[in-house]
């Protein structure tokens, strides 16, 4: 047999050798299995980019001995004319063991085959007593669409006596619709190439590195997979002095990965391709039309579809007419664009910047424009469009933040003041904040436009509840009430959340004065401005991003409702808010960095009352996980004041102190700082220290009902019974109104407390029942543990009141509800829905959020929702401890 080329060239030797299976290899036995499974039928295409693992997974399936013939191997080279490709598969069939009729025959010419030939050729092949296996490996669209047509004639024709298995970049020119429609070709695609977290791990394991879960999770996210780039890293790190700075600190353009890639990638392409690359690199995303903008031809369709059909590390997102680079390659890129176009990257940036902002793309056109140092621009965007809040809240305040965090102090003009004042309270520097908004009063002028002056007075409002400063925020208020009628109405559509902003701050304000009714009003006008009662607030639907912005006020006044709700004394309404709250929270993905987590706070306030003290230091450590914007100083103090109850109910007092006087008397309204001194003052007598406890009731400047009861619970500590009672003479009685039911609940059981001491059982209890009544429809618990043994004495002596009154020993809770555990774990708040429970047992499996959304057909932000719920029904934080949680109730 002749083993030479039509050209006359010798055969090369090593295209029929498959490569050496690498020493340090992921067994992957899925893929493994699949490609085995496909090679029983005419055609296997495994498609993916450069160093995604195609020839790796190939070459370790061909290597397994155990099948009766190994396939037999044909490495590809683009420039293979026709008639020598022919010839090459031939020789690759015959060194597989393939015995061919001789009337088959060879190639004469390089330039192509005849009909006959194939004809032929698929008549030896179909007749053959066993099918031949053959890989081509990195068979592309190099290859001439004449050498693809013929491979598609004799496969078809060869009766099963042929299977291929194809290695590519791109697809092939062959037609892959009639196969699938047939069901005849089994396709893996980069998708199922990519390396998962447990893949990742197993490498790096073979490669002796002892990397932390975090970092393999940071290295996922930087390779999104790639196998060649965990790869590189893996032997990067390798060489490193340690490996998880290495991991932390880790830049592609200084790696081997930046030679790889373009080389490659980038030199594959032609120059006006590659020119195209280096510059849409400055965006995360690119349009077709923004490529154009970009490069200055009109070629951005045809050439970014065609780099994302030859997976040349582009794809397209989600069929949309938008496409990616993978961060590695755009990271290489921009690095490269540097070097070899110093001066364009900003350039870029800002022309970008500009066609984003024409197409309404706002928070984009800000970051480009922030990239391209364009600071008055990108403050511009955001305060023309009234959009300064999203620098406080939302999904894109961190990304936002960080990418003014380089404006230079003190940039001129009025709208980069705006954006400065508003970073400082994002960031919690109330101070800076108003420097900033001093600076911005010094630049507004009547040629800003109403746009410029609303986001001061919006800042205002925000800044003044931020301080406690009631009469500044109705002032910033009124403001932005007036500047909102001198706006053009279409924009103002644009911005539902605006009005609903603006309430629920001036709503927190009263509330942080003392002005419950009026805060509820407010309040209750900010949740109508997000949509009607009961229906689908708008951004709440499983959309996944597409926020409209309501859903943050709306959390927000739902939060602040519950607060009000529970100061009132009305346990169950408040905890209905707050549920609302998370509910909110939930549906729209907020994370708890972006959520102040008052809604957490006040259902711990409703758990200690009820004295559920697992409940209440469960939805504690849910509050302090939120750490949004700065809560005002009277959520301040409310929040320590709820944690004070908690730390004493379980017997810490040195904590419960600490708690109450972290807190700044500075800003605080008398009415807060009466609630910490009632606090206090509870601390001291639990201690025995009635003294003190009476010494702290006569500082605070405010007077009431509450500090009333307090005064009576000492002096009756101190064993000054009529004192006492004369305290609780200004409290009104059981039936009046005006009074929270709690308090009222106290007074009547200080009332019957006094009456047992005198020895007036008959008073006693029929003030002890007094203060059942009011407590009764709120479960008000604590109150009674907190009055010491004499109340079950009484409620003893008569079976019938012990069993109307059974509510004060709370009943087994469902161990799936809330159970609180003997080993002292946190009590689940609420049974996990059935969708839950599927989520929960795809993470135990150890699946990341894009792989749970797979298997369940969910989309990655709907199973985030999932998430969040489930963390916040088992009081947890992380995934691993919801896992670890649900296994030890038996959920799992």
């Amino acid at each position: 047999m002749d083993h030479r080329a039509p050209t006359g060239d010798p055969l090369l030797t090593a295209r029929f050798t498959p490569p050496a299976v690498p020493e340090l290899l992921v067994h992957r036995s899925e893929l493994l299995g699949r490609l085995a499974a496909g090679a029983g039928g005419p055609l296997t295409l495994i498609n993916g980019p450069a160093g995604s693992g195609k020839t790796v997974l190939t070459a370790h399936w061909a290597a397994d001995r155990r099948a009766q013939r190994p396939p037999m191997w044909l490495t590809v080279e683009p420039d293979d004319a026709p008639g020598a490709f022919w010839a090459y598969v031939l020789e690759a069939l015959h060194r597989g063991g393939v015995t061919l009729p001789s009337e088959v025959g060879r190639p004469t010419r390089a330039e192509g085959v005849t009909r006959s030939f194939l004809v032929r050729l698929a008549d030896g092949l179909a007749g053959s007593p066993q099918p031949a296996v053959l890989v081509l490996d990195q068979f592309d669209t190099a290859q001439p669409p004449a050498t693809a047509e013929a491979l598609d004639f004799v496969l078809r024709h060869a009766a099963g006596g042929l299977r291929i298995v194809l290695t590519s970049r791109s697809d092939p020119l062959l037609p892959l619709h009639r196969y699938r429609a047939a069901g005849e070709i089994v396709e893996i695609r980069h998708a199922d190439l990519r390396f998962t977290h447990e893949d990742a791990e197993a490498l790096l394991g073979e490669h002796r590195l002892d990397i932390s879960q975090a970092g393999i999770r940071r290295l996922m996210e930087r390779t999104e997979g790639w196998a060649a780039g965990v790869r590189l890293c893996a032997l990067a790190m390798q060489r490193s002095a340690d490996p998880e700075t290495f991991l932390r600190q880790f830049a592609a353009d200084r790696t081997t990965i930046a030679g790889y890639l373009l080389t490659e990638v980038l030199d594959a392409q032609p120059p006006p391709t590659q020119d195209l690359l280096l510059r849409v690199c400055v965006t995360d995303r690119v349009h077709p039309d923004l490529a154009d903008a970009l490069t200055g031809r009109e070629d951005g369709a045809r050439t970014l579809a065609g780099l994302a059909r030859d997976n040349a590390f582009l794809e397209q997102i989600d069929a949309s007419a938008w496409y990616r680079l993978h961060p590695l390659f755009a990271e290489v890129l921009r690095a490269h664009l540097r070097q070899r176009c110093p001066g364009l990257e900003p350039r870029l940036h800002g022309r970008a910047a500009r066609w984003l902002a024409r197409t309404g793309r706002l928070t984009e056109a800000v970051l480009q424009g922030a990239a391209a140092g364009d600071w008055p621009f990108a403050a511009a965007q955001l305060v023309d469009n009234l959009a300064l809040g999203r620098l406080l809240t939302g999904l894109e305040a961190d990304q936002l933040g960080r990418a003014f965090a380089g404006m230079p102090p003190g940039t001129a003009g009025a709208a980069p003041a705006l954006v400065a004042g508003a970073c400082r309270l994002a960031a919690q520097d109330l101070s800076g904040c108003e420097a900033a908004l001093r600076r911005a009063d010094a630049a507004l002028t009547d040629s800003c436009g109403p746009a410029a002056h609303l986001g001061r007075a919006f800042l205002g409002v925000l800044a003044g509840r931020a301080a406690g400063d009631l009469t500044a925020t109705e002032r910033a208020a009124g403001d932005a009430d007036r500047l909102l009628g001198e706006l053009p109405p279409p924009l103002l559509a644009e911005r539902p959340e605006l009005r609903a902003l603006l309430a629920a701050h001036l709503g927190a304000a009263e509330l942080g004065a003392g002005h419950l009714d009026r805060a509820e009003t407010t309040l209750t006008v900010a949740v109508a401005a997000c949509g009607p009662p009961g229906a689908e607030h708008p951004g709440t639907q499983d959309a996944g991003t597409q926020h409209d912005g309501t859903e943050y006020p709306l959390c927000d006044a739902l939060g602040s409702l519950a607060l009000v709700a529970l100061l009132q004394g009305r346990l169950r309404r408040a905890t209905d808010h707050a549920r609302a709250s998370l509910a909110v929270a939930e549906r729209s993905a907020l994370p708890p960095g972006r959520r102040a987590g008052v809604d957490h706070l006040v259902l711990a306030g409703v758990a200690v009352e009820q004295d559920d003290l697992a409940a209440a230091r469960c939805h504690l450590d849910l509050a302090a996980a939120a750490t949004g914007l700065r809560p005002d100083p009277a959520t301040t103090a409310r929040a320590a004041v709820i944690g004070a109850r908690t730390a004493l109910a379980e017997g810490d007092g040195d904590a419960a102190l600490a708690a109450l006087r972290a807190v700044a008397p500075e800003r605080l309204s008398d009415r807060a700082v009466a609630e910490l001194a009632v606090a206090e003052s509870a601390v001291h007598l639990a201690r025995g220290d009635a003294e003190a406890a009476l010494r702290l009731l006569d500082a605070p400047a405010a007077d009431g009902p509450e500090l009333a009861v307090a005064r009576a619970r000492a002096l009756l500590a101190l064993g000054r019974g009529p004192a006492a009672a004369q305290a609780l003479a200004g409290v009104p009685e059981a039936g009046e109104d005006g009074v929270a039911a709690p308090v009222r609940a106290h007074a009547s059981l200080l009332r019957a407390q006094l009456a047992e001491a005198d020895g007036d059982l008959a008073q006693a209890r029929r003030r002890l029942a007094e203060a059942l009544a009011l407590a009764r429809p709120e479960e008000l618990r604590r109150m009674f543990v907190e009055s010491g043994p004499w109340v079950r004495r009484i409620l003893d002596r008569d079976p019938q009141s012990a069993r109307l009154n059974a509510w004060l020993t709370p009943a087994a809770p469902d161990r799936t509800a809330s159970a609180p555990r003997a080993d002292g774990q946190p009590p689940v708040v609420e049974p996990l829905t059935a969708r839950e429970v599927e989520v929960l047992c795809k993470a135990a499996e150890m699946l990341s959020t894009e792989e749970i959304a797979a298997e369940l057909f969910l989309s990655a932000n709907t199973v985030k929702t999932h998430l969040k719920s489930i963390y916040r029904k088992l009081c947890v934080t992380r995934r691993s401890d919801a896992v670890h949680r649900a296994q030890d109730l038996g959920m799992l």
